[in-house]
C-alpha cells in the first residue's frame, strides 16, 4: 500500500500548480530573494530559475513540488494586487473644478461625504474623485512631457496606496498634499502633531521594504514655505538656527510634539526632521519631514528643486523615491541608507521549540555593531592613531591612500600637431566599480608575511616600486600617477592588477577580512536602473549607435529640466553614499584622537570605499592601456573619471577605434550604461598649450575641458 501512496504523491507533485512566470518573479522579488538564493535552495542552477521565471521551461519533480511550496508561502505573504473597478453600471461621480477665470463648468451631483464645491487651484485644472477615504482625493492633469516619467502610486501594497511622499502647500487657505501620479489630498491637520497623526493613520503614504528582512520606508512629508507658516514653522532659518542646523529646543512646535508624546532624533528639528514614537509590537510610528527652504535639498545635488511648484517637486522627489529609495536626508545619507535597506543587518530566525522567532545576523550584511578599521585604513585624527606625535605626517607606508586619479603631463610634438584635445568621461564610474567587487563584511585580521590572495579583500603593505611602465601613462598604483618609491599600503584590487600585469608581489603584512561578499551589487543594480531609466526620459537609450548616442547627448539636459535634476541626484547618491563610508568629523567640538559620531555606524567602512576607488582607478588604467597598445594613443590628463586625448577631430569618434561599429575589446566604449563613456568636452590644442604656459606643464586640463573656463575647482561629474 505504501508504494501506491508514494506513487500518488509523486503524481500530485508532478502536477503541482504554479503561478504564471511573471508572478513567480514578482513573489521572489517581493521577499527580497535573489535567483541565486532560490537556485541554491532548490539545488538547481541559476539559469534554471531564469528559465522558470521567463516561461521558457517548467520545473519537474522533485523540484516542482518544492518550488510550488515556496511560491505558495510567498503568495500568502504578498498577495497579488486586486484591480480597483467600480461595480457594474456604477461610476464614481466627478465634480469638475473650473480654472479661474475660465468659463464655468457644470457641476455633477456630489456623492455623500464629498463637498459639492472645492477651492480652485490657480492655473491648474483639477477633478475631485468621490468617495475619498482620506480627505478629498484629487487628480491633477499632467503635462505631456511628464507622462513617461511620472510614477503612479504603488498598488501592490494598499497601505501605501498614495505613494511614498507628499508635498504640502497652501491654496486659497486650504492645505493640500501633492502626491505622485498627480494625486492631491486635502489635509485636515492644523498642527505638526496632528499632521504626523494624519500621515500615519489616514494618508496611506510610505513604501514597501526593498528586502524581505528590512523595514518599510517611512512616509515623507515635504513642507513648502507657505506650509511651514501654516504649521508655525519659520519659512527660513535664522543665522543662529542655520549654524546649529535645527530649531532651538524651546520652540513652540517642539513643545507641541513633546506634549503629544512624539520624539525627535538626536539631530533635532532641522531640514530633515524625523518624528517618531518607540515601536510597539514591532509596528513603527515614524514620519520624515523635509523642508526645502531650510536647505534640505542641496543645490549641488538637487539644483533649483527647492524653487519648484509643489506638484512638480512631488513629481521629482516621487520619481527619485520610486527608482532609488525615499529620501532620508542628503543624497549621501540616502545612498548609505540604500545599502542598509538592501542588506538589513538582521533577519528572523527559524521558529524555536516554542514557535517563537528571534533576531539573528543576516548573512551578507555588515551586521548591527560597528567594527574597527585597520590602523592603516584610519583617517588622520582617528582614535587608533591617538598615540602618534602631534602634527605627524603619515607616509604611504603608514596610510592607505586609495584615491581617484589627478594626473597630467605635457604634450609631445606629435600631439601638438593635432588640432583638438577631447575629453571622455566614464558614466557612473564608481558605481560601475562597485559592481562585482568583493568587500570585507567583518573586522580585519592582521597577518605578517602573507601570500597575496586576489580573492581576499583587505589592505596590503607591499613594495611595487620595481614595476616600470610607459611614462606617457600614469602609474596605476598612485592617485597622482607617480611611480611608487617604496613599500605602501594598497587595497586588494590594486595589488591584483600588479599581478595581472605580470609582476611579482611580496606583501610584508596585511589586514585581511575572511568574511566577505559582493555587498554592493544590489546597490549598484538599483542605481544603475534609476540612471538608465532617467537617461531614457531624456532621450538617451541603451540601443543607440555611437554616433546616435553622441547626437542624443547633445543638449539632453534641456529636454526635461526636472529629469536632468533627477539625474544629478542619482549621481550624487552614488558618490555621496561611497563618501559616507569614510565620513570625517563634522564639527561637534571634536578633537583629534576622540571618536566622532559616524564611527558608531556599522556602515563606517573606509576599507570598502578604498576597494571601490581602487577598482575604479584600475578599470580606467586598464582601458587606457588597451587603447595605447592598439593605437599608440596616450592620455594627456586624467581627473577622476575623465580622460583627455589629443585628436585630429573634435569628436570622440575621431580617436576612439571603432571597426564595423564595434569598439576595441576592453577599451573605451561610447554608450549610456555605467562603465561606458560619453563626450565630456572639446577644446583646441592651442587652448591646452596656453594653460600649460600660464600655470605650468602639470596643470590638469581635464579639470577645465568641459567648458574651457579655468576656474581651478573640481565640480566632479
Amino acid at each position: 500500500m505504501s508504494e501506491l501512496f508514494d506513487a500518488v504523491d509523486a503524481l500530485i507533485a508532478g502536477r503541482a500548480h504554479l503561478p504564471p512566470p511573471q508572478e513567480r518573479e514578482r513573489l521572489r522579488k517581493a521577499h527580497g530573494l535573489t535567483q541565486d538564493e532560490v537556485a541554491q535552495a532548490l539545488e538547481v542552477r541559476r539559469a534554471t530559475i531564469v528559465s522558470w521565471e521567463n516561461g521558457k521551461t517548467e520545473p519537474r519533480p522533485p523540484q516542482r513540488e518544492a518550488y510550488a511550496r515556496l511560491l505558495d508561502k510567498l503568495a500568502e505573504l504578498y498577495p497579488a494586487p486586486v484591480p480597483k473597478t467600480a461595480p457594474a453600471g456604477q461610476t464614481a461621480p466627478v465634480t469638475p473644478v473650473p480654472k479661474t477665470p475660465s468659463p464655468p463648468v457644470p457641476d455633477a451631483a456630489p456623492s455623500a461625504g464629498t463637498p459639492s464645491t472645492a477651492a480652485p487651484t490657480a492655473g491648474v485644472a483639477r477633478t475631485v474623485r468621490a468617495p475619498a477615504p482620506v480627505g478629498v482625493a484629487r487628480t491633477v492633469p499632467r503635462r505631456p512631457a511628464a507622462t513617461k516619467t511620472t510614477v503612479p502610486p504603488a498598488q501592490a501594497d494598499p497601505r501605501f496606496a498614495n505613494g511614498p511622499l507628499a508635498v504640502l502647500d497652501i491654496e486659497d487657505g486650504h492645505t493640500m498634499a501633492y502626491c505622485v501620479g498627480g494625486l492631491v489630498l486635502d489635509v485636515p491637520a492644523k498642527s505638526i502633531p496632528a499632521l504626523v497623526d494624519w500621515t500615519l493613520n489616514e494618508a496611506k503614504l510610505g513604501a514597501a521594504r526593498l528586502h524581505g528582512s528590512g523595514k518599510d520606508a517611512d512616509p515623507l512629508i515635504v513642507l513648502t514655505p507657505a506650509a511651514c507658516e501654516r504649521y508655525g514653522l519659520p519659512g527660513r532659518l535664522s543665522d543662529e538656527e542655520r549654524s546649529a542646523g535645527r530649531l532651538p529646543e524651546g520652540h513652540k512646535v517642539i513643545k507641541q510634539l513633546a506634549r503629544a508624546d512624539w520624539q525627535l532624533t538626536r539631530r533635532g528639528f532641522g531640514p530633515w526632521a524625523r518624528i517618531y514614537r518607540p515601536a510597539q509590537g514591532g509596528k513603527r510610528a515614524c514620519v520624515q519631514l523635509c523642508i526645502p527652504s531650510w536647505n534640505a535639498l542641496d543645490k549641488r545635488s538637487w539644483g533649483d528643486a527647492a524653487q519648484l511648484p509643489a506638484p512638480e517637486l512631488a513629481r521629482l522627489l516621487g520619481t527619485y523615491a520610486t527608482r532609488v529609495i525615499t529620501p532620508r536626508g542628503s543624497t549621501a545619507v540616502t545612498g548609505l541608507e540604500l545599502m542598509t535597506a538592501l542588506h538589513p543587518p538582521t533577519r528572523a530566525s527559524e521558529p524555536d521549540h516554542t514557535g517563537k522567532r528571534h533576531s539573528q545576523h543576516n548573512p551578507g550584511s555588515l551586521g548591527k555593531e560597528p567594527v574597527d578599521c585597520a590602523p592603516c585604513e584610519a583617517p588622520d585624527g582617528h582614535p587608533l592613531l591617538a598615540g602618534l606625535p602631534r602634527f605627524h605626517q603619515r607616509t604611504p607606508a603608514e596610510m592607505l591612500m586609495e584615491e581617484a586619479y589627478d594626473w597630467a603631463r605635457p604634450l609631445t610634438d606629435e600631439e601638438c600637431a593635432k588640432r583638438y584635445v577631447v575629453g571622455i568621461d566614464i558614466n557612473m564610474a564608481f558605481a560601475a566599480a562597485a559592481n562585482g567587487t568583493t568587500v570585507g563584511l567583518g573586522a580585519p585580521t592582521h597577518v605578517r608575511q602573507p601570500a597575496f590572495d586576489p580573492k581576499l579583500p583587505g589592505s596590503w603593505l607591499v613594495d611595487l616600486s620595481h614595476i616600470e611602465l610607459d611614462d606617457r601613462l600614469p602609474s596605476p598604483f598612485t592617485p597622482r600617477g607617480e611611480r611608487p618609491t617604496g613599500p605602501a599600503w594598497y587595497a586588494t584590487p590594486t595589488v591584483a592588477y600588479a599581478v595581472e600585469l605580470g609582476h611579482q608581489v611580496t606583501p610584508v603584512e596585511a589586514y585581511v577580512r575572511h568574511e566577505s561578499g559582493r555587498y554592493l551589487d544590489g546597490w549598484y543594480n538599483r542605481l544603475r536602473d534609476a540612471y538608465i531609466a532617467t537617461m531614457a526620459d531624456l532621450g538617451v537609450t541603451t540601443d543607440l549607435t555611437p554616433a546616435d548616442f553622441l547626437a542624443a547627448m547633445d543638449g539632453h539636459r534641456l529636454r526635461d529640466p526636472q529629469m536632468a535634476t533627477l539625474l544629478s541626484a542619482v549621481k550624487a547618491t552614488v558618490k555621496g553614499g561611497l563618501g559616507k563610508l569614510r565620513e570625517r568629523p563634522r564639527g561637534e567640538n571634536w578633537k583629534p584622537g576622540e571618536p566622532w559620531r559616524a564611527l558608531s555606524r556599522p556602515t563606517w567602512r573606509p576599507d570598502i570605499r578604498a576597494a571601490v576607488i581602487s577598482k575604479a582607478r584600475i578599470n580606467m588604467h586598464r582601458k587606457m592601456l588597451k587603447l595605447a597598445d592598439a593605437t599608440g594613443q596616450y592620455p594627456l590628463a586624467i581627473l577622476s573619471d575623465c580622460a583627455v586625448y589629443a585628436s585630429d577631430g573634435p569628436s570622440p569618434l575621431d580617436f576612439l577605434p571603432y571597426k564595423d561599429g564595434k569598439s576595441l575589446p576592453g577599451g573605451f566604449r561610447l554608450g549610456v550604461s555605467p562603465g561606458m563613456v560619453k563626450h565630456e568636452g572639446t577644446q583646441t590644442t592651442l587652448w591646452a598649450e596656453s594653460i600649460h604656459e600660464q600655470h605650468g606643464p602639470d596643470e590638469n586640463i581635464a579639470r577645465y575641458i568641459k567648458d574651457g573656463q579655468v576656474t581651478r575647482t573640481d565640480n566632479g561629474e
